[in-house]
């Protein structure tokens, strides 16, 4: 068995650099608050907030800049906002939902962007080699425990960076994870 750590993830934005600086002004560069496990990528010190009618979330900013702003969110923050959950591998945001960014300079409004990401496996370069696995390959994990049970059409996505698992917090919640709990591969 090949022992996986896993990784919660919180609902999150990324920011292109255009709303970026509607929101917190000309020029803006994002502070980082901590490195990420995926190289390069880090929690910054901002955060945003998330509006839907009269519902709202503040959700962190996740650095660097993209090319185009994403929300990332779980079922149940999406069932908060009275949104479409609409699940999507990240970086993939066509056909999703929208709302409303506000941050303390500004405001933009998305037509697309909001996603519940599907769970995925950042697998890094070395393990991808040593396991024979492929970029957007599927794969499955065991969850040991009170809570066991396995979770089947993980997306490999094969890059630089630390192999992690990453699941959003229904997920973990439901088999009973927090950050840094190992889970077993089933490939």
């Amino acid at each position: 068995m090949k022992k996986i750590i896993a990784e919660v993830s919180a609902r999150h934005i990324h920011l292109c650099q255009k709303d970026l600086e509607i929101l917190f002004g000309k020029n803006y560069t994002l502070r980082k608050k901590s490195a990420l496990s995926q190289t390069g990528h880090y929690a910054a010190q901002e955060t945003v907030t998330l509006v839907n009618k009269s519902k709202s979330l503040t959700v962190r900013v996740i650095g660097p800049t993209r090319p185009d702003t994403q929300v990332e969110l779980s079922m149940t923050d999406c069932k908060f906002l009275d949104i479409k959950p609409v699940l999507k591998l990240s970086g993939d945001i066509k056909n999703s939902s929208g709302l409303t960014l506000v941050g303390p300079k500004g405001k933009v409004k998305l037509k697309t962007g909001v996603i519940v990401a599907k769970r995925h496996l950042h697998l890094a370069v070395q393990d991808a080699k040593k396991w024979q696995l492929k970029n957007n390959q599927k794969v499955s994990l065991a969850v040991k425990g009170e809570r066991e049970l396995i979770f089947k059409s993980i997306i490999v996505r094969v890059s630089d960076g630390q192999t992690r698992l990453h699941l959003d917090t229904d997920e973990a919640n439901a088999a009973g994870l927090k950050n840094g709990d190992i889970c077993e591969g089933l490939f």
